[in-house]
């Protein structure tokens, strides 16, 4: 029987994470291909492993759970309350990665892989409106405050 290496998995973006099984080594005319099983079960895997046993997310870790949610920069930028750069930045290694930010990341990932339907509907929600201050008009009605319909 033979023993294969551990294979260092950097296709998701990570440069240190190895995998002992679950892929297989193919040789084509074009040189070595990796063929992973299972692939959205080992991303699980890492992203569950980063948020619950990391002590401070890199930034390619960041980005790593960014991407595991679908989200855009620009998306988790407006959810957490800072620009589409600053995430950037955070990514890039450029500035570290904020603790409000690390944590913040950590709590919309469990609720997003829990099956939170209210936290995607949140999310998505918050993605889709512009989050310009416009003068917001209430009436009472009724006995209750509502807001004006624009």
């Amino acid at each position: 029987m033979r023993t294969m290496k551990p294979y260092k998995y950097t296709e998701g973006g990570l440069d240190n994470i190895y995998l002992m099984n679950g892929y297989s080594v193919r040789n084509t005319p074009y040189g070595e291909s990796v063929s992973i099983d299972n692939l959205d079960g080992l991303h699980k895997a890492i992203a569950r492993h980063l948020v619950e046993n990391k002590p401070k997310l890199s930034g390619a870790e960041f980005r790593f759970l960014r991407i595991e949610m679908d989200m855009s920069q620009k998306q988790l930028g407006k959810l957490i309350g800072v620009s589409s750069q600053t995430i950037a930045l955070w990514e890039k290694h450029k500035v570290g990665v904020k603790p409000y930010g690390d944590i913040l990341v950590r709590i919309i990932y469990r609720e997003w892989v829990g099956g939170n339907a209210q936290m995607k509907k949140l999310i998505d929600h918050l993605n889709s409106i512009d989050r310009k201050e416009n003068k917001i008009i209430f009436q009472e009605t009724q006995g209750e405050w509502v807001p004006k319909a624009a």
